[in-house]
């Protein structure tokens, strides 16, 4: 069976985002750590994914600090005694609110989110806090599910719980569009913006098997526990019927899709390169299309 995680995803697709921006990083905020994946993905050698660099030093020698945040206690203590916490210096700090910062303005000169901001309810809000605590021409580096994640089981579900109990109850907590995130960015102060979208398809046995892996994601809440009381497993069972009539793999495996949203956005400084003024412009966009 594929899996996947969020170890796997700071790892591959996260990092090599930073591996990007060559400078040092004195203190650094993992906003919604869990069991401090990017850590993990931090102290990894030769992080660099190009071919010409087979060897190159773990991204953690170029960070001071990390600032491992979250409000679940177990998750971000979970694996404190693991080796990974001897590579760097980490910082672990308990939140009663993760959508509520308590950190001073200027304090970091990068924030890092992997798979976390999907649980904000005020994502506008936290946006603004982030670019409050960043320093001046310092990155905020994130990456969320959104759009379409889960498509297949949504659809699946609804179409059980309408044909078992007569009506639909929402399981999928609400999520952003990747045509909403540029402008959040930019209202809440950053500049420089970079946002795309990556679907990755992850094949399962069965939806069992899919819902055990979102259980072990710690994702089966926002996800699947929007009722109190558990899903019937005569819906279950229909759910895993249309979900493979409707989504089926020829081979007999199912596929779930979760979208993820990367953006990079950069507080505002006195040196950070700027858009020309409108109309100062040397070549005239009309002239050149008129040659061709």
């Amino acid at each position: 069976m594929a899996s996947w995680h969020h170890e796997t995803h700071a790892r591959r697709v996260l990092t090599p985002r930073l591996q990007d921006i060559n400078r040092h990083f004195p203190r650094v905020l993992d906003l919604g750590a869990n069991s401090c994946n990017i850590a993990r993905a931090l102290v990894q050698e030769n992080p660099d994914q190009d071919p010409s660099q087979p060897e190159s030093p773990p991204l953690a020698t170029r960070i001071s600090e990390l600032v491992a945040a979250d409000s679940s206690e177990a998750l971000l203590y979970r694996d404190a005694d693991l080796d990974f916490n001897k590579k760097l210096n980490i910082t672990r700090q308990v939140l009663e609110d993760e959508e509520t910062l308590p950190y001073e303005a200027e304090s970091f000169d990068l924030v890092l989110s992997s798979l976390s901001m999907h649980w904000i309810n005020d994502l506008p809000g936290i946006l603004s806090q982030i670019n409050h605590v960043l320093k001046p021409d310092s990155p905020f580096i994130g990456a969320m599910l959104g759009g379409d994640t889960l498509f297949e089981l949504r659809t699946s579900l609804q179409l059980a719980e309408q044909e078992r109990r007569g009506g639909i109850s929402p399981h999928v907590s609400p999520l952003a569009d990747v045509r909403d995130v540029g402008g959040l960015l930019q209202k809440a102060g950053f500049k420089m913006l970079t946002v795309d979208v990556d679907d990755i398809i992850v094949d399962y046995p069965d939806t069992f098997a899919l819902m055990q892996d979102l259980q072990s994601m710690g994702e089966n809440n926002a996800i699947l526990g929007r009722e109190m009381a558990p899903i019937r497993r005569d819906v279950l069972m229909a759910n895993e019927a249309i979900y493979r009539e409707l989504h089926g793999n020829p081979d007999g495996s199912i596929p779930a899709t979760f979208r993820i949203i990367y953006m990079i956005g950069w507080r505002e400084g006195e040196n950070q390169p700027k858009p020309l003024a409108r109309g100062s412009g040397e070549l005239n966009l009309k002239d050149i299309l008129e040659k061709k």
